[in-house]
């Protein structure tokens, strides 16, 4: 077993501490001392930008940042700018951040950079170029019979967020994931995934938008978080929404290959195409959202109901089962991740 401490950060030159977890056990990975690998976490709870060097899993250090929101969900790092943006629940803009490493931890950013408060009910944040899309699960019609959701398109030019277009799916939204030019979304209340092929390219007007492709996925009772990484698609299954022990991810390596061989509106099996995680020993209850790290097989977790909040690192996730985190620390309402490599 390996002591895995969460206490410190080191942003920019300066070292500075954080609180500190212990709860952790499983393996190292470690990736090459001058590279980069860092995590980036928010919170539904307060708003918080939460950083982790995930460098070296068996030192992992954090510090966490105060924001204007008191609720985000969403989040991207721009590691050329140094600026982390999240999507504000509590301030229904986006805001950009400056200058995040270069920060002293515990104190409160400022937004260098917002768009207008136009979003209702936002869950996710996806980058392609200088689009930054929204996934807003929000009831679009007023009626709770119908699925419905929208997915604002904001592009970044000149030091502004300016609001391109807004398109109305057919059902529900929770994740979103760009693959090349193709928008990944999860099907909410669902097992479904949909995907729109070359999303911001042929949505470029305010329009109500069917998908390209939309197939469950067998094994999951309720899917919210996805990412992918080199071909291979994590996603995650909130099961019962009421339970926290009842949750699980799915590893789908060759996703694309395998989505595109199952008909519209048909069924992606899990026996030869899919790995599950899931057991007592995950910790997961309402796993929220995910990101992958391929080149280490580390599936991170954001999990909403356990404990209030967790951030959660797998390794060796192609084993799938009930496996234990090699990561395991409190953070209360974690609701969004983002993994930044180079």
């Amino acid at each position: 077993m390996k002591s895995i401490k969460i206490c410190g950060l080191l942003l920019g030159a300066a070292f500075v501490a954080a609180s500190c977890s212990s709860d952790d056990e499983g393996g190292a990975t470690v990736v090459t001392a001058d590279s980069r690998a860092e995590l980036y976490a928010s919170s539904n709870s307060d708003g918080d930008v939460t950083v982790y060097d995930v460098r070296d899993t068996s030192n992992i250090t954090a510090a966490s940042f105060g924001t204007v929101s008191t609720d985000a969900e969403g989040i991207y790092y721009d590691g050329s700018s140094d600026e982390v943006t999240q999507a504000s629940r509590s301030g229904l803009q986006l805001n950009a951040y400056g200058n995040v490493l270069l920060s002293t931890a515990g104190i409160n950013l400022t937004a260098t950079l917002s768009s207008n408060a136009v979003l209702v009910s936002p869950r996710d944040l996806a980058v392609n170029g200088d689009l930054y899309v929204v996934a807003d699960n929000a009831d679009v019609d007023g009626n709770p019979d119908t699925a419905d959701g929208r997915i604002f398109i904001f592009q970044k030019t000149n030091g502004e967020f300016t609001l391109r277009n807004t398109v109305t799916t057919d059902f529900a939204l929770w994740g979103i994931e760009f693959v090349g030019d193709n928008l990944y979304a999860v099907v909410d209340k669902t097992s479904d995934v949909a995907v729109f092929a070359n999303f911001t390219a042929t949505n470029t007007a305010d329009a109500a938008i069917t998908p390209t492709k939309r197939i469950t996925i067998e094994g999951i009772v309720r899917t919210h978080g996805i990412a992918e990484s080199n071909g291979t698609m994590i996603l995650t299954d909130v099961g019962d929404a009421a339970s926290d022990t009842d949750g699980g991810f799915h590893v789908i390596s060759n996703f694309e290959s395998k989505f595109a061989a199952v008909a519209n509106g048909e069924t992606l099996a899990v026996a030869g195409n899919q790995v599950r995680v899931a057991g007592a020993a995950t910790f997961l209850g309402n796993p929220v959202a995910a990101e992958y790290d391929a080149v280490n097989d580390i599936v991170y977790i954001a999990e909403r109901a356990n404990a209030g909040g967790r951030v959660l690192a797998y390794a060796n996730v192609q084993a799938g089962g009930d496996l234990a985190p090699t990561v395991n620390n409190e953070l209360e309402g974690a609701s969004s991740l983002y993994l930044y490599q180079e």
